[in-house]
């Protein structure tokens, strides 16, 4: 059985993610603080964890920082919870390592959909040790982007779509789809934000970074 945890520190919120999420079949355990939950995954990791911003003591952007720093916990699915509702939050978000978000009041329906497309998709992604493209190689053990074997500082966002495109190497891949397979499976974010990335993306991997083609009026692939 997946192992999800809750980190909220309303009572009413966790009560109606846990009944939703233990009547689709999950084990969950809640949590009121970072404190708590962080002793915790020191003897359990979680499938997936679903983490409130908002929250006394370490907020969950402090949480969620500590976990992508982490190399134990650096791949492991983040939900983000908040009452936030603005474009600008949600990619701060996404952008500092959340792998979904989903903003206050938010149906059952909605969580448990969400929870499952999450979890297919970090279940189903590319588990080799290393990945290489040209004077590329992306180090998944060690969640870094290596250039002719320099170090390059990549934002999680970034990383990640390296990391997609270089897995479907030669497939063209519209802007839509390496929104929902990058950024969440139905962000609602414009499109621009993909193009801001690989612009930045293409910068920081110097003439590495012309093997990212642009696709007139589709997307983006690698070639």
């Amino acid at each position: 059985m997946q192992a999800i945890y809750i980190v909220e520190d309303d009572v009413n919120i966790r009560e109606i993610e846990r009944y939703a999420l233990k009547n689709s079949g999950y084990e969950v355990e809640e949590f009121e603080s970072g404190v708590e939950f962080f002793k915790r995954i020191e003897q359990r990791m979680p499938n997936l964890v679903i983490l409130d911003i908002m929250l006394p003591g370490e907020d969950g952007m402090e949480i969620l920082a500590k976990l992508r720093a982490d190399k134990r916990t650096a791949k492991l699915p983040v939900m983000m919870v908040t009452a936030k509702t603005t474009e600008l939050d949600k990619v701060k978000g996404l952008d500092s390592g959340a792998d979904d978000y989903i903003t206050k009041p938010f149906g059952v329906m909605e969580l448990i959909s969400r929870v499952k497309a999450l979890l297919r998709r970090t279940t189903d992604v590319n588990t080799e040790a290393q990945m290489k493209y040209g004077d590329i190689l992306v180090d998944n053990d060690k969640h870094a982007v290596f250039v002719c074997g320099n170090l390059c500082e990549l934002t999680y966002k970034e990383y990640e779509l390296l990391k997609y495109l270089i897995t479907n190497k030669g497939i063209v891949l519209s802007r839509d789809k390496l929104m929902s397979q990058v950024w969440g499976f139905d962000f609602e974010g414009e499109t621009r934000t993909v193009d801001a990335h690989i612009k930045t993306l293409r910068q920081k991997l110097g003439e590495a970074g012309s093997c990212i083609k642009t696709v007139r009026n589709v997307g983006y692939m690698v070639e």
